[in-house]
């Protein structure tokens, strides 16, 4: 296992990444402007979640295939990016659903699974995670001290923890300020303005370069 030094050293540089904006963040916000905190929240758990499972695929290896082929990472990047799209294009048209702000039905079975789905999926494809897991997280690992990949997990978990909190707070704050703007014609612009900004993170992660 890793020491308690290096185990606070990763907290430190996970906070640092989770909480610059990216991906996961904006898609939680957008998400929290849209429909309000019950998705906002059950959105920032599904990233955490995909984010665990990128994590996994690190410490089993599949990660070093992503880093060593540019097409696997291409393919991994818009992927990700046509699926913020799509999000993006789909709460534009969906502006019926946005009026209704289904609040309460973010909290049945069906709908809790469908928003944690949507969340997975932008967090297992965010290449600003992936870049992380496979550049930073094996500099915390002491191969000394048991299994790397155990190790791996259990920072990789933590990672997961600390960005669905840190997410969540992000998409309460969000939805604070939507619930300020009841007016319909405020929650038409708020709901667009979420859809507008995931097709502009789309775009944007399609076009940047690799780090």
């Amino acid at each position: 296992m890793p020491s308690i030094a290096q185990f606070l050293a990763f907290v430190v540089a996970s906070l640092i990444l989770i909480l610059i904006p990216g991906p996961s963040v904006m898609f939680t916000v957008s998400r929290a402007l849209a429909y309000g905190r019950k998705q906002a929240v059950l959105t920032a758990w599904g990233n955490a979640i995909g984010a665990f499972a990128a994590a996994v695929l690190a410490a089993v290896g599949l990660g070093a295939l992503i880093q060593e082929s540019a097409l696997a990472f291409a393919i991994v990047k818009y992927a990700g990016a046509a699926y913020l799209v799509f999000l993006g294009v789909k709460a534009l048209r969906d502006r019926k659903g946005l009026m209704a702000a289904p609040e309460d039905e973010a909290g049945t079975p069906k709908r809790a699974l469908a928003t944690m789905a949507e969340g997975f999926v932008v967090g297992v494809l965010n290449p600003k995670t992936i870049l992380f897991f496979l550049a930073i997280l094996p500099q915390f690992v002491d191969t000394e001290s048991g299994s790397a990949t155990v190790q791996m997990l259990l920072l990789g978990a933590t990672f997961a923890v600390l960005a669905a909190v840190c997410d969540s707070v992000w998409g309460l704050v969000a939805s604070a300020a939507r619930d300020v703007l009841r007016r319909p014609r405020s929650k038409l612009i708020l709901s667009r303005t979420g859809g507008t900004a995931l097709i502009g993170l789309g775009i944007a992660a399609a076009a940047g370069e690799r780090a």
